[in-house]
């Protein structure tokens, strides 16, 4: 499996985004790179699903607050796009959170917003 916990799945799934990012480039909505990613998804066979509800638990209870992560691949990755100007800790504070509350072990945080999609990619494991 490599060096990190689903590299290989992880490696895959940001050649599809840095595709997508060739194809598109920078200064686009958010929906629009989730399509061309879903797009490039399929293309690879690659399982996911889009949208998913994240429920808050508070004190064993579930709560549908509306949260929702943009892509879910295998049951393992959770993948939260942006694009925006800049990351910061709230949209790293956002994906902590959908990881905490899906049982999943890795995010990626991609914003499609930047010149070189490479700085605009974030891996977290929790």
């Amino acid at each position: 499996m490599g060096e990190y916990l689903y590299s290989e799945l992880t490696s895959n799934i940001i050649g599809a985004a840095m595709e997508v990012h060739s194809q598109l480039g920078p200064g686009m909505l958010e929906s629009a790179y989730e399509e061309c990613l879903a797009f490039e998804l399929m293309e690879r066979k690659i399982e996911f699903k889009r949208q998913i509800p994240v429920p808050v638990v508070y004190k064993d209870i579930k709560l549908d607050m509306g949260y929702r992560a943009d892509i879910l691949v295998k049951n393992k990755v959770i993948i939260e796009l942006k694009s925006i100007e800049a990351i910061n800790e709230v949209h790293e504070a956002q994906v902590l959170t959908y990881l905490k509350f899906s049982n999943c072990k890795i995010g990626l945080l991609i914003n499609f917003n930047v010149k070189s999609l490479k700085n605009g990619i974030r891996r977290f494991i929790l």
